[in-house]
C-alpha cells in the first residue's frame, strides 16, 4: 500500500525521534557546561528508536508516495543499525579521544548519521537513494575530522571528502542514465520499464550500473573502491571506526541490495532471482567479490596497527559479504543479512578492546599488546582472541555460522571457484589474526608497558559482545530465523 506524507508520519516516528535528538542536543550543548549529559542523551535515544522500531514491527507500505519502503527488510536493517548506533555512542562516552571533543556537535552529527542509514535501508528511490547516502557521507567526514587538533585525524577526514565527492559525482551520473533509460526513479518503474523487450539488453544500461557502483561500492569498502578505508579507518576516533566498519557497511548492503534485486533483476517462478537479459552485473560483482576478500587479507598481513589490520580485514568481510549478494538467491541474500549480524558483533568487539588498550596505553600499535595477558589485562585478551577467532571462522562463534551460511549458499549456487576462493582466503585471514593472539598471550612483556586496568563502562559492553559471540555460535536459530523472515520484501516490484 503506498500512502501520502501525513499518513505515512505514523510508520516513521524512530526516524522523527532521531531528527528531534538532534535538534535537543544542540540547544542542550548551548545551554549547559555538563559534557556527560549530551552522550547520555544521544544513548537513551538510541534505546528508545530501538523499542519503537520493535514495538512497531514489520509492515507492507510505501511511504511518502513511494519515496520509502517499510517492510520486513527495512525493519532488519533499521535495527541492526540503531544497534550499531549504540554500541557507537556506549563506546564514545568511554573514549578517552571522544571525551576532548565538543560533545554535543559530536552526538549530533552521529546521530545525524543513523537517520540517514535508516534512509538509505528503505530507499525505493533513486533520489532516496542518492540523498540518503549523501546525508550519511557528509556526517562520516565530519565525524572523521572531529579530533581537530590530530593531524592524521584531519588527513583522514579531506582524503574521505576528496574520495567521496568522486564517488557520489559518479554515481549520481550513473543514475542519470538510468533514469533517461527507464524514465523513472522509483526501483518497481524502472524494473518494469527495464524488462520490456530490448530495453533490458541495452548497453547503457550495463555502464550505468558500473558508474552506481562507484557509489555504492565505496561506502561497503568493495575493491576498487576501497582505497579511503585504511587511512580513514586509522585516523578517525575508534568509536567512529566502530560506526563506519559496522552501521555504515550494513547501509550500504541494504540499499545495494534494495536497488540489484528488485530494480535491476526479476523474480523467477521458482523464488530465485535473474539478472535482466544482457545485463551480467552479478558476473562484475563475482569477479569484485573475490578481488574484494584477496586484497583485504593480503594486505592486512603485513599491518602493524590494530586499526589499520581491521580496517583491511573490514575490506576482506566485506568480500565475504558479496559472496551471499552474487549469487541471485534468496538463500544468498539470508546468508548475507546474517553475516552482517555476525559481522556486527565480531568487529564492534574488536574494534572496543583496540580502544580500551588506547586507552591505557595511548597506542594502537600491536606491539602495545605484548604480554597483555601478563599485565592486567587477561580479561581483554581473551575477548579480543574471541572475536579474531570468530572473524576467522572458527567453530563454536557467531563468525563461522556466518561463513557457513553463505558458502552453503554459494555452493548451492554452483559456483565452486567462488567457495574455493573463499576458503582460501580463510585459511591466509588465519595468520594475520593469530599474530595479535600469539603477542598477548607467548611474548613476554618488556617490562616498560603500561597496565591495563579495569573500566567498568567498557568491560560491560565488550562482555556482552564476547557472550553473543559465543551464545549465537551455539544457537543461531532465532538470527537465521529473523533474517529468512525479512526475504518477505522479495515478492516483486510493486
Amino acid at each position: 500500500m503506498q500512502l501520502g506524507n501525513v499518513a505515512s508520519l505514523a510508520y516513521f516516528i524512530p526516524e522523527l525521534v532521531l531528527s528531534a535528538t538532534v535538534v535537543i542536543l544542540i540547544v542542550l550543548d548551548l545551554v549547559t557546561d555538563n559534557r556527560a549529559a549530551a552522550g547520555i542523551a544521544a544513548l537513551a535515544a538510541s534505546v528508545a528508536v530501538f523499542v519503537l522500531i520493535l514495538a512497531g514491527g514489520a509492515g507492507n507500505e510505501r511511504m511518502f508516495n513511494g519515496m520509502i519502503v517499510f517492510d520486513s527488510f527495512s525493519f532488519y536493517f533499521r535495527l541492526l543499525i540503531t544497534l550499531a548506533t549504540m554500541v557507537a555512542v556506549w563506546m564514545s562516552i568511554g573514549s578517552d579521544e571522544v571525551k576532548r571533543c565538543d560533545q554535543g556537535e559530536y552526538y549530533a552529527v552521529l546521530l545525524a548519521a543513523a537517520l540517514g542509514m535508516f534512509l538509505m535501508a528503505e530507499a525505493d528511490n533513486l533520489l532516496m537513494a542518492y540523498l540518503s547516502l549523501e546525508l550519511v557521507s557528509l556526517t562520516s567526514y565530519i565525524l572523521t575530522g572531529f579530533l581537530k587538533h590530530n593531524r592524521r585525524s584531519q588527513e583522514a577526514a579531506l582524503k574521505y571528502l576528496i574520495y567521496g565527492g568522486v564517488a557520489s559525482g559518479t554515481m549520481i551520473y550513473g543514475m542519470s542514465w538510468i533514469f533517461g533509460i527507464a524514465g523513472s526513479l522509483s526501483f518497481g518503474m524502472i524494473n518494469g520499464a527495464l524488462t520490456q523487450s530490448g530495453t533490458g539488453a541495452s548497453l547503457g544500461v550495463f555502464i550505468a550500473l558500473v558508474l552506481i557502483l562507484a557509489g555504492m561500492g565505496y561506502k561497503v569498502a568493495s575493491v576498487p573502491f576501497h582505497m579511503w578505508a585504511p587511512d580513514v579507518y586509522t585516523g578517525a576516533p575508534i568509536p567512529i571506526t566502530t560506526y563506519l566498519a559496522v552501521g555504515s557497511k550494513a547501509a550500504g548492503f541494504a540499499l545495494l541490495t534494495r536497488f540489484f534485486y528488485p530494480a535491476i533483476s526479476r523474480l523467477a517462478a521458482n523464488g530465485n532471482w535473474q539478472a535482466l537479459a544482457g545485463v551480467d552485473w552479478p558476473q562484475l560483482l563475482l569477479v569484485m567479490c573475490m578481488i574484494t576478500m584477496t586484497l583485504g587479507n593480503l594486505a592486512a598481513l603485513q599491518q602493524t596497527n590494530m586499526k589499520r589490520l581491521l580496517a583491511y580485514s573490514s575490506i576482506a568481510q566485506a568480500g565475504y559479504a558479496l559472496m551471499g549478494f552474487v549469487v541471485l538467491s534468496n538463500d544468498g541474500i539470508r546468508a548475507m543479512m546474517f553475516y552482517l549480524i555476525a559481522y556486527y558483533l565480531m568487529d564492534a568487539g574488536a574494534f572496543l578492546v583496540v580502544m580500551i588498550v588506547a586507552n591505557a596505553t595511548g597506542s594502537e600499535d600491536i606491539d602495545a599488546y605484548r604480554g597483555l595477558a601478563w599485565r592486567g589485562g587477561m580479561v581483554p585478551a581473551v575477548a579480543l582472541a574471541i572475536f579474531l577467532f570468530s572473524l576467522t571462522g572458527i567453530p563454536l562463534t557467531v563468525g563461522f555460522i556466518g561463513k557457513f551460511y553463505l558458502f552453503a549458499a554459494v555452493i548451492r549456487g554452483q559456483f565452486y571457484i567462488l567457495a574455493l576462493v573463499g576458503i582460501l582466503n580463510s585459511v591466509v585471514s588465519l595468520y594475520y589474526y593469530l599474530r595479535p593472539i600469539r603477542t598477548m598471550f607467548l611474548d613476554q612483556p618488556a617490562g616498560d608497558e603500561a597496565a591495563v586496568t579495569g573500566e567498568a563502562w567498557n568491560y560491560g559492553l565488550m562482555g556482552v559482545l564476547a557472550a553473543a559471540t559465543i551464545v549465537f555460535g551455539l544457537y543461531w536459530a532465532p538470527l537465521i530465523a529473523f533474517a529468512d523472515r525479512s526475504l518477505k520484501f522479495f515478492t516483486g516490484p510493486a
